[in-house]
């Protein structure tokens, strides 16, 4: 199987397994990969997605011998626009979606994984966890929402510096500049990345979908612009149940329920 999934209560596991973490962006896996996310993401019992990889790797982008056939055939470009149109619009799915998706890095996301883990709301990784973007070395420019996510992550110029570099930077150096949140020993990977999906996931639907769009869009609006913004969606949650389960919550001294 390409893809194995899990469900443990309301947490739903993904794990791109086998060629589908080495060449997780070819023709053959993506539209896979994609498929099982949005369906976590579409399943009313699922708050949550855990996305993992296999082995040493998490999510290593293309298929290079696809690209080499591509450019054989000439049909280079087209492969490219049909592999983005999967991935690019998946990636803004998991960014508005109420459903809380943490990236279980076990070890390398290269390219198109990258921006996987990047648009994740968390990412939890090993000691053997590796970051590369890899584009420039195949005479590529990036894709995946990398140059947009990774600034907002570690800061322009570092950023900058890891594509025109090529870097490639380890666990420990990821979560020193911001890129992993939580560093933890591999025994640990799946229970830590569980436990934060867990907790996140556990406010009301208003709640997530609002601040994750919220911090989604607050470096294109201008301050007055977003305060706009924020009462709009604050006086639509005045509407909600998990509201006023909240409230009830607070005057009875008592941790809300938000099921």
């Amino acid at each position: 199987m390409a893809v194995d999934i899990e469900q443990r209560d309301h947490v739903r596991l993904i794990k791109m397994a086998g060629q589908a973490s080495t060449q997780s962006f070819s023709m053959a896996f993506l539209p896979t990969i994609a498929k099982a996310i949005d369906d976590g993401l579409k399943d009313a019992q699922t708050k949550a997605i855990v996305l993992t990889g296999d082995g040493r790797f998490f999510s290593a982008g293309a298929d290079i011998n696809a690209f080499q056939d591509s450019i054989e055939s000439n049909t280079a470009p087209e492969l490219i626009r049909n592999l983005t149109g999967v991935l690019h619009p998946l990636l803004q799915r998991m960014r508005t979606s109420s459903t809380i998706v943490v990236a279980a890095l076990n070890g390398v996301s290269a390219g198109g994984g990258l921006g996987l883990a990047l648009a994740c709301d968390a990412r939890v990784g090993t000691n053997d966890a590796r970051m590369a973007a890899s584009y420039a070395g195949m005479g590529l420019s990036p894709d995946g929402g990398t140059t947009w996510l990774l600034p907002r992550l570690v800061g322009e110029q570092r950023a900058r510096r890891f594509f025109m570099q090529n870097e490639v930077w380890s666990g420990r150096e990821a979560h020193e500049y911001g890129a992993i949140d939580v560093l933890v020993d591999a025994d640990s990977l799946m229970e830590t990345a569980i436990g934060l999906a867990t907790v996140w996931s556990s406010w009301g639907p208003h709640t997530k979908e609002a601040t994750k769009h919220l911090l989604h869009v607050q470096t294109d609006n201008d301050f007055s612009t977003h305060l706009d913004h924020e009462r709009t969606l604050i006086e639509a949650a005045g509407t909600t149940e998990a509201f006023k389960e909240g409230v009830a919550a607070f005057l009875e001294k008592r941790q809300p329920s938000f099921d």
